[in-house]
């Protein structure tokens, strides 16, 4: 994935330099600076006004210790971070991750895609990312809950409705949304929307759980129209086994495809018959169970131990929404070879930059993260507005604007790569798209 252009090249040099052994961010800045050359040959008032240097630094970077006690009575410490990334069209808006793989070049470089990806929802929030080397698993809710009120006890000082909102990602759920804000609301005594993906009953937004799994396939089936395909009576398979791969299998399926195949960090089902939702739904939300377990349950299908070779499944329709990188160049070949026409990404950068030239390369469909799945952010900031309202809108309402937002960023992202003469090419048309909003809002406030 090539930078054609001196100066971003030079400028990826110098992020390398800056930013040693940060390999996550070190990826996505070049996956985004390799599709602007074309705009800033057009534009150099973004590089003489140093929007361009200014992108791929934070604004402000947060690292504290995180102090909790066990059942025991031990004391564990841990590393939380905040990324505030950029505030050009919004307060910071990203999620929070607990995860023992939490480190600066994770968040840094989530909060680098969430900017674009938040601009590119067409709504006025800024990118930023934040969370901890906290491992949820295992923990008692009492533990869980004594480690989230030591987080906030420093996160609050940086966080506000109208600077920062953070919301949950990996490892940070309704549960640990709930012992966050209720802190929060604590240590400030103001009841304010400082934190979305929160309870319905003190002030979430109906249809949140759902918002990134629908918003992948209402993107994605936006651009299957566009190539003459379909979800309808496509085989699809999907990795994860959470939120966002429940809900994309639950929408895929009602427009009409059979969902084969799911994972969880462990291993994969492969269910020839057809993914049983509901069974998938019980394990994962109400016994939180391994997925293996729904082998014991339904006998048509077969448990495979590592995540890997689910892609080895035959399939029409891949949806990667496990974790960054999780396919690679060899899994990208097997979907080739079996017959795969379309990828559509549901977690953040799951396919490596291998994947991507072999994806494209061969000519199946595309739709990359940071546009694909924007429907949860997007969907956050429904929830932000419905707060500063004290008003709620109805799933049916809440649903008709996310697919809105989703067929707009389409259209959005692939006249974008149109106008810089790259038609088709949808990982170009939305890093431009995402990119130009925020550039033009640094470039409006003179030295950014």
């Amino acid at each position: 994935m090539g930078i054609r252009n001196e100066y971003l090249n030079g400028l990826m040099e110098r992020v390398v330099s800056n930013n040693p052994a940060q390999p996550e961010f070190h990826q996505a800045v070049r996956e985004v600076l390799s599709s602007l050359a074309p705009v800033v040959n057009a534009r150099p008032e973004l590089i003489s006004q140093g929007v361009m240097d200014c992108l791929v630094e934070p604004e402000r970077t947060i690292s504290f210790r995180v102090p909790w006690e066990d059942e025991q009575g031990k004391i564990h410490v841990n590393r939380g971070y905040r990324i505030q990334f950029n505030s050009a069209i919004g307060p910071y808006k990203g999620g929070l991750r607990f995860h023992p793989s939490v480190n600066e070049s994770i968040i840094k470089f989530l909060g680098f895609e969430q900017t674009f990806k938040n601009s590119l929802t067409g709504l006025p929030i800024g990118g930023g990312k934040g969370g901890a080397n906290f491992d949820p698993k295992g923990k008692s809710d009492l533990e869980i809950m004594r480690f989230c009120q030591s987080f906030m006890n420093e996160l609050f000082k940086y966080i506000g409705p109208d600077t920062d909102v953070p919301a949950g990602d990996i490892g940070v759920g309704a549960r640990e949304i709930g012992y966050l804000f209720g802190q929060y609301k604590k240590l400030r005594n103001e009841f304010t929307g400082v934190l979305t993906g929160k309870g319905l009953t003190y002030g979430g937004s109906l249809a949140r759980k759902e918002a990134t799994g629908y918003g992948l396939c209402y993107f994605a089936d936006n651009m299957l129209r566009e190539a003459g395909r379909s979800f309808d009576g496509s085989t699809v398979v999907i990795s994860g086994s959470g939120n966002v791969a429940i809900y994309a299998c639950k929408k895929a399926r009602q427009m009409g495809a059979k969902v084969v195949a799911m994972s969880d960090s462990n291993g994969y089902i492969y269910d020839p018959e057809g993914i049983d939702l509901d069974l998938v739904k019980q394990l994962k939300e109400v016994e939180h169970a391994r997925i293996r377990e729904y082998v014991q349950r339904r006998p048509s299908a077969r448990y495979q131990e590592g995540c890997s070779n689910i892609w080895q499944i035959p399939c029409h329709i891949a949806l990667p929404c496990a974790t960054q990188n999780e396919l690679n160049g060899e899994a990208a070949k097997a979907l080739v070879a079996n017959g795969c026409f379309a990828v559509a990404e549901g977690a953040n950068m799951p396919c490596t930059p291998e994947a991507v030239e072999v994806i494209q390369g061969s000519g199946l469909l595309f739709a990359p993260a940071k546009a694909a799945n924007a429907g949860g952010v997007a969907v956050s900031a429904l929830e932000m507005s419905q707060n500063s309202m004290r008003f709620s809108w109805t799933f049916e309402e809440v649903d008709q604007r996310l697919k809105t937002i989703m067929d707009d960023l389409y259209r959005n992202a692939s006249n974008a790569a149109a106008q810089y003469g790259m038609a088709g090419d949808l990982v170009a048309g939305a890093n431009i798209a995402g990119f130009l909003k925020v550039a033009d809002s640094m470039l409006a406030y003179g030295i950014v």
